[in-house]
């Protein structure tokens, strides 16, 4: 296997193709808002690629032109502090260009002027809000580690590995069977490894109680 090149049937021109794949796993789901998905239908291919220098991955999106952004591709980028103890030094992502009203990561609050307001209109408040779009902007590390308290510091790691863990989804599961999470034959195969794992734990119980005896 190449990196981050499938040996599965083509799947240009499957409506919905990575959005279905990416919605099947547990791990992704979680970050697909409804907001989401009109923007990722137009998601062509995804694919990954180790990088040297600093050492790690980077992921590439590729979509269609569509109304809600100006980049044809979007780019994550985790680099490693060791490639051998896969320790996060920090992750980046591509800036979107989103066309005025279309970004999904944001939501738009209007609120109506207080009684007696000589201003008429609306108050209109811009707020983030979740959305798979935010992977492309990573929890960032500050450059001097006493900028941050222990609790915040604490938070941040745990954003960081979240990340990760959504990044290292993509690539290890994702991209090189896309078309079995596409179908939903993955998720069996994960529940049928599950299984299996519980039957081992199974067994070895039993061994134990037989020692007991």
């Amino acid at each position: 296997e190449v990196d981050g090149v499938a040996k599965e049937p083509t799947t240009k021109g499957v409506p919905d193709f990575w959005l279905t794949a990416l919605k099947t796993n547990d791990v992704l789901t979680e970050e697909i808002q409804e907001r989401d998905e009109p923007v990722l239908k137009y998601l062509k291919d995804i694919k990954w690629s180790r990088i040297d220098d600093p050492k790690g991955f980077k992921l590439e999106f590729f979509f269609d032109t569509n109304p809600f952004f100006k980049n044809s591709v979007l780019t994550k980028s985790y680099h490693m502090v060791d490639e051998d103890d896969p320790i996060l030094e920090k992750a980046i992502g591509t800036e979107i260009e989103w066309y005025p009203g279309k970004n999904v990561t944001q939501k738009i609050l209007k609120k109506k002027p207080k009684k007696g307001s000589k201003n008429t209109k609306p108050i209109t408040k811009t707020e983030e809000c979740e959305s798979f779009f935010n992977f492309f902007s990573p929890p960032q590390v500050p450059d001097d580690d006493e900028d941050i308290d222990e609790e915040a510091a604490d938070e941040l790691q745990g954003q960081m590995e979240h990340d990760y863990d959504i990044g290292s989804t993509i690539r290890d599961k994702i991209i090189p069977h896309a078309v079995s999470w596409f179908t939903g034959e993955a998720v069996q195969a994960e529940d049928f490894d599950d299984m299996e794992d519980g039957d081992e734990d199974d067994d070895d119980e039993d061994d134990d109680d037989e020692e007991d005896d």
